[in-house]
């Protein structure tokens, strides 16, 4: 992660992550953040996905550009190959969620 010269956290990143992961807020377009996932994985991000709270499911883009849109509860979401280790599911994610 990027940081300024006061140790913050950099608002602006010139490097794609290796994952990138979307809350869709009430107020948001679907495809303009859908648009922000696409641009990710053209420039290098290994996976996006977009929680969806409202329709309680998480679509899942790769980058060979497939998706999935998951909302199973018990379904174990995929995840990039760095996290493998990482068994989440679509139940888990919105149990964090619902406590915010």
């Amino acid at each position: 992660m990027p940081y300024d010269e006061n140790g913050d956290l950099e608002n602006v990143f010139n490097i794609p992550p290796d994952w990138t992961i979307e809350i869709l807020s009430s107020d948001q377009s679907t495809i303009k953040v859908l648009k922000n996932i696409n641009h990710c994985l053209a420039y290098g991000t290994q996976m996006g996905w977009l929680i969806d709270p409202k329709e309680r499911s998480v679509f899942v883009m790769g980058i060979d550009r497939t998706f999935q849109i998951i909302d199973e509860p018990k379904t174990v979401l995929p995840v990039p190959e760095f996290a493998k280790e990482i068994q989440l599911t679509v139940e888990r994610i919105f149990s964090w969620i619902n406590k915010s």
